[in-house]
């Protein structure tokens, strides 16, 4: 058990004790769980909204993009749960209609359908607490474990924990992309920035939590940069000082292939992007060509210490395969085209209530 601290505050698991009673805070929380249609009455998203139930936060909102025919049956499924929830259509017509008049229409992913729960909220509670409905592990502990840094006066707060399944690692685009990035971005220049990213210890988890000011100053990207989006603008906003990051043990989650657009090699072009419009916002210049070599030397260097850490561990482990998805990933580390970052809630004429009636409008 270690108890080592990062430039941001890390909150250890180091007893049974749980963080501090949280039932006033749960009074003033919404929790945000973007779904796909694919979640509909699975186990995993069953264990998390029945998880919720305990806690009994202020209000619920689930996100989520399914088709016409599937919104209802979804509708009802969810609130069959004994939590105050509304469900956010995310494509609805209405919903199109709205985002295309204030001129925010073009692309959608998880990023999109987070940031139109956001705003409304961040109208409803004072804090708020972001998960995936993937994990099968999932406990209702970890709403309070996130919310605590938060009454201890941070406005932001992240998760960690470890992938290990299956006596295998897991968390391959965090492992083998993201950490090995940050790592050759800081190899020649201490940039305050970088520092900060390379703090968390899990910088993709899906699980985190939030002050409503700084809910309303999140530009969330569309797809899957999101959770680095999210780390962008809490340095902005809440910097080392109001940051912290909390241990939720191990999570088991679902896994994706690897190849094509929808795999983890198409997530690294979208986590790609959004770093580097976050390490822009603040001054960096890239030369992307000698990023890419050092990203490829530090991923194989960290490939060595993951396969010291799972021969340790008694755990199987494909060196070769892992190396394989480095090269793959590095053809990510180019130029990130147009910024397609969504506003911050607070910088646009657009009223959440009237985003919230339009994701509750029945199909047409």
């Amino acid at each position: 058990m270690e108890y080592v601290q990062e430039r941001i505050a890390t909150l250890h698991d180091l007893t049974d004790a749980g963080p501090p009673a949280a039932a006033d805070a749960f009074a003033e929380t919404a929790v945000v769980v973007p779904m796909t249609d694919r979640e509909h009455a699975s186990l995993a998203a069953e264990r998390v909204l029945s998880a919720l139930e305990a806690v009994d936060p202020a209000a619920v909102y689930v996100p989520v993009r399914a088709p016409p025919d599937r919104i209802e049956p979804f509708r009802r499924w969810v609130r069959s749960f004994d939590l105050s929830l509304r469900v956010v259509w995310c494509n609805a017509p209405a919903v199109e209609r709205l985002l295309a008049d204030a001129g925010l229409d073009g692309g959608f992913g998880k990023g999109r359908d987070v940031w139109l729960a956001l705003g409304p909220a961040a109208e409803t509670c004072s804090r708020i607490v972001v998960h995936d409905a993937d994990a099968s592990s999932y406990e209702a502990g970890h709403v309070a474990r996130l919310l605590a840094p938060l009454s201890m006066g941070y406005e932001f707060s992240k998760g960690y924990y470890a992938r290990v399944e299956n006596d295998r690692l897991y968390g391959r685009l965090c492992r083998l992309f993201y950490e090995p990035l940050v790592r050759a971005l800081d190899e020649t220049r201490r940039e305050p920035i970088v520092s900060y990213l390379g703090a968390f210890r899990y910088a993709l988890a899906g699980e985190f939590a939030m002050t409503a000011r700084l809910a309303r100053r999140i530009r969330a990207p569309r797809s899957w940069g999101l959770e680095v989006g999210t780390l962008g603008d809490a340095f902005a906003q809440a910097g080392f000082a109001g940051t912290a990051q909390v241990d939720l043990g191990r999570h088991e989650h679902d896994h994706r292939a690897v190849a094509g657009e929808t795999g983890l090699e198409g997530m690294s072009r979208e986590v790609a992007a959004t770093l580097f419009h976050v390490l822009v916002d603040h001054g960096l210049r890239i030369e992307y060509d000698r990023l890419a070599d050092r990203y490829r030397a530090a991923g194989r260097e960290l490939v060595e210490q993951y396969r010291a850490d799972a021969t340790f561990n008694d755990l199987t482990y494909d060196a070769a395969s892992e190396r394989e998805q480095v090269d793959r990933y590095a053809s990510a580390i180019a130029p990130p085209g147009e910024d397609r970052r969504l506003p911050a809630w607070d910088a646009i004429d657009l009223d959440p209530g009237s985003v919230l009636s339009a994701a509750s409008a029945r199909p047409e």
